[in-house]
């Protein structure tokens, strides 16, 4: 009897252990059922050391990230030998053009998917209209508004310089305390339907006629809302206050307006600021130590891309817009009053052979200025002015140094972006120029590093919940990449040639770059900023 009740107990036992162990391992008609699985990969989670393991998607989630998924998937992509990461951010770019185009395929943002962003911010430089239910589309109150099939996610800043302009127009003057008034509802009304916060270019005119506390009021509402206030400085280079004193300005606007301060393309641009990276890095860091939340962004060339006008014509010249400055070309006082101040700007820039035309009149694009000049039998001023006569062209300007593009990109507060605008290799290459460039070729930065600051840092720096990382729980916006390929193809001869060695893109879970080619499918969302839904108002 007491022999039965033993060989019972044994054979409960191990009942009861062999439930237990299926419990802890499902077998494969058990376990949970996932759309894809990228299996086998190097894995970048965002700032984590790398591991090679498998990560599960299922609807718009990541479900697993580990050494090997338990489970059946839908589809099963061999990610051996590829780089899996979080989809790149790219928190500064002109792509709002192609995202609330009527074209769908200019909404999937090809050159973007290709180089696997999938989360892109648009507005900035001032630019961004202050009607961001229109321009986010979903949001209530669009006005009928409701565009889909984006290829990335994308957030947008309403901008100083369009919200200057709707009041003042383009007059270098002070606002008075009602147009003030004004200007502040609109950023208030911005912010509650989703911006996320004030951009400003003051470098550009009108933008450039505000005084700083004009900035500073206006940058004092977005962050009551929970914004930021992303800046291109008043002045890279030595155009009017200079370089530093442009970072202080900037460093106090967030201050005294009290919300994070973020500086687009930071960098030292023209000859006379040329090695003043320490200096720039040294005034944010202290800063920063002194409890001031300070970040930037940098694109990884060495030409910037801008208007002929705002690189080389004086501001008061600009005063009243583009048919003030053209009077002022034809008026041969003013246009003798301009020449030794464009031949400065033009020597600021490094002359006029650093100057090379990406739009504007056709037999211009692809030759330098110093080319057109010569062609026509004329000097670099008269070519400057005859051009923008015909139209408003834009340059890439030669003007940086490797030395201080390689300093602020290996500060952990400096992270990737584009810049992108038509014209320039950098809509087309970027992130893919700052990985063959700066992580194998020059090992500026590691590959780590790379993603990371394409990644998990911009998406902690801008508040983007659930994104940026690769883990349970996050939205599903995946890359990955073979590390022998990922390369640019755009140069400055030939902008629009896209990137290659991006074998899979994922945004939102669905797959919108697959085996290398684009899948036509547009999952991105618009993703409003911390004010949405707060009280649109007038301040008090």
């Amino acid at each position: 009897m007491a022999r039965k009740r033993m060989r019972f107990w044994i054979g409960s036992a191990a009942l009861a252990f062999s439930s237990l162990a299926m419990a802890g391992a499902p077998s494969a008609s058990s376990a949970p059922a996932y759309d894809t699985v990228l299996k086998g990969g190097t894995i970048y989670t965002g700032d984590a050391p790398p591991f090679v393991g498998d990560v599960a998607i299922s609807g718009d989630k990541i479900v697993y990230v580990g050494r090997k998924a338990p489970g059946r998937a839908g589809k099963t992509i061999n990610a051996q030998n590829l780089v899996v990461a979080p989809g790149f951010i790219d928190p500064h770019t002109h792509a709002g053009d192609a995202l609330l185009s009527e074209n769908p395929v200019a909404r999937l943002l090809l050159p973007f998917l290709t180089q696997g962003v999938t989360t892109v911010f648009i507005g900035g430089d001032g630019l961004g209209s202050p009607n961001i239910a229109k321009t986010l589309g979903t949001i209530e109150g669009a006005a009928g508004e409701t565009r889909s099939g984006y290829g990335v996610n994308f957030a947008t800043y309403v901008g100083f310089g369009a919200v200057r302009s709707a009041v003042i127009g383009q007059s270098d003057r002070a606002p008075t305390s009602d147009e003030l008034g004004q200007m502040q509802t609109i950023v208030a009304n911005a912010m509650c339907e989703g911006a996320m916060g004030l951009s400003s270019g003051l470098f550009y005119a009108p933008q450039s006629f505000a005084k700083r506390d004009e900035v500073t009021a206006l940058a004092r509402i977005a962050g009551s809302a929970g914004g930021v206030y992303d800046t291109h400085l008043r002045d890279e280079s030595s155009y009017s206050i200079g370089l530093l004193a442009s970072i202080d300005e900037a460093l106090a606007i967030g201050r005294d307006a009290s919300l994070p301060l973020h500086i687009a393309h930071i960098k030292a641009l023209g000859v006379d600021v040329q090695g003043m990276a320490p200096q720039v890095i040294s005034k944010i860091e202290a800063a920063q130590a002194s409890g001031q939340i300070v970040s930037a962004d940098q694109y990884p060339w060495s030409a910037s891309g801008t208007g002929l006008s705002a690189a080389l014509i004086p501001r008061w010249a600009q005063d009243g817009g583009r048919a003030a400055m053209l009077d002022r070309f034809a008026n041969p006082e003013t246009r003798s009053r301009m020449r030794p101040e464009i031949e400065d700007n033009l020597r600021r820039r490094g002359g006029s052979a650093a100057l090379l035309i990406t739009a504007g009149p056709n037999w211009a694009i692809g030759k330098t200025l110093k080319e057109i000049a010569e062609a026509r039998a004329t000097d670099p001023v008269v070519a400057t002015m005859d051009l923008l006569s015909v139209d408003e062209v834009k340059v890439a300007s030669f003007n940086q140094g490797e030395s201080d593009i390689a300093q602020f990109m290996q500060r952990p507060w400096v992270v990737t972006s584009s810049d992108a605008s038509l014209g320039h290799p950098r809509y087309y290459g970027s992130f893919a120029r700052k990985y063959d460039t700066y992580v194998r070729d020059r090992k500026v930065i590691d590959l780590r590093t790379f993603i990371a600051s394409s990644t998990i840092r911009p998406a902690r720096i801008f508040g983007l919940k659930d994104r940026g990382e690769l883990r349970a729980g996050a939205y599903a916006d995946i890359v990955a990449f073979d590390p022998r390929r990922f390369r640019p193809r755009a140069d400055y001869m030939h902008p629009t040639a896209f990137s290659t060695g991006v074998v899979a893109v994922f945004v939102n879970g669905k797959i919108a770059i697959d085996d290398g080619a684009a899948t036509g499918t547009g999952s991105g969302l618009p993703l409003p900023g911390k004010g949405r839904g707060t009280k649109c108002s007038a301040p008090e």
